[in-house]
């Protein structure tokens, strides 16, 4: 008999594309398996763009809170579902209620907030072993005491019709000339974001040689891309706020290459197959690193980063201001 399987799925877009690392080797290893994943609606558009998910359920739960009422009801309609297996990725004590309540035979997690009872297959995590997120991810879908596999690198699926269709909104077409996407903003917090001066020093330098720019983003992020067309006289296509998120990944799989800030959006650049820039700052690519063999990551990896601040703690931000548009112009180059 087919395996059911639910995978208790994370919250942030990128995480959400490591995510599919996980679900590739779970379907290779259990051919014919059924594969449901609970997430937070948002992230749904990614998950209708992998062939592995059979089912996204939505997880209508306040962030934040413990919910603990919806995530009773939401277990015991689950109950019909029989699930073999489940594995939870976020390490929260509330993010492993539904698959008890689920009543999953298996249900598989890292340690997090002490979960024993409501797991049941738990996992000590290892970071010196696991450094990546994508590796803590496929831990959880093999045995406690198997090495590594592999990791198969994401791969969503871009729709050219869609595409077509949203570009027809602008009055435009797909391009015939090359596409330079950029994404300026990064919802954590300013300390992963590269000056918007330098992200318009790249987009002159593209729209001299003959290239569109494009904006992306979601509406957080419209006072970047508004700085970035300022300094480009207007001549990008800002598209920050004014697609949907399954609407940006059509339109960047349209692009010949994307500078990114370290965001979802990098994460869906990269799992698009796109050659992509990407600029770290507080963060570590270390630990989040574009999964994929075109992308090109600039790190200076100061003595103050990664610190993993929302704001630079020590007010200069030089982990990005010191990362010149001439090397992210060289490494479009290569």
């Amino acid at each position: 008999m087919a395996q059911r399987l639910l995978v208790v799925g994370p919250s942030w877009v990128g995480d959400m594309v490591l995510a599919q690392s996980l679900f590739q080797v779970l379907k290779q290893r259990h051919p014919g398996a059924r594969l449901d994943v609970l997430a937070p609606a948002w992230t749904h558009p990614l998950l209708a763009r992998m062939p592995e998910v059979d089912a996204a359920i939505a997880a209508p739960f306040v962030h934040g809170r413990l919910g603990l009422g919806a995530r009773w009801r939401l277990g015991r309609e689950l109950r019909a579902r029989d699930y073999d297996r489940a594995i939870v990725l976020p390490n929260s004590l509330k993010s492993a209620i539904v698959p008890f309540i689920a009543r999953a035979r298996v249900r598989t997690g890292f340690t997090g907030e002490w979960r024993y009872g409501l797991l049941n297959d738990v996992r000590r995590l290892d970071k010196q072993k696991l450094p990546r997120t994508v590796d803590r991810f496929v831990a959880l879908g093999i045995a406690p005491d198997e090495a590594l596999p592999e990791i198969p690198l994401p791969r969503l699926q871009a729709d050219a019709d869609k595409a077509r269709a949203t570009l027809s909104r602008w009055n435009r077409h797909p391009p015939v000339t090359p596409v330079l996407g950029l994404c300026p903003g990064a919802e954590y917090g300013p300390a992963k974001r590269w000056p918007a001066e330098y992200f318009a020093a790249v987009a002159n330098a593209a729209l001299a040689e003959g290239r569109e720019v494009w904006l992306f983003g979601s509406n957080k992020d419209q006072p970047e891309t508004a700085a970035v067309q300022s300094l480009t006289q207007g001549r990008c296509l800002d598209l920050a706020g004014q697609t949907t998120l399954e609407e940006a990944l059509d339109l960047l799989s349209l692009t010949a290459a994307v500078v990114s800030n370290d965001s979802g959006l990098m994460h869906v650049a990269a799992a698009l197959d796109r050659p992509v820039v990407a600029l770290y700052g507080s963060s570590d690519p270390r630990h989040t690193p574009p999964m994929s063999a075109k992308a090109t990551v600039l790190w200076l990896g100061l003595s103050c980063s990664p610190c993993f601040k929302r704001e630079c703690p020590l007010g200069h931000l030089n982990c990005l201001r010191q990362l010149t548009p001439e090397r992210v112009l060289a490494a479009l180059k290569k």
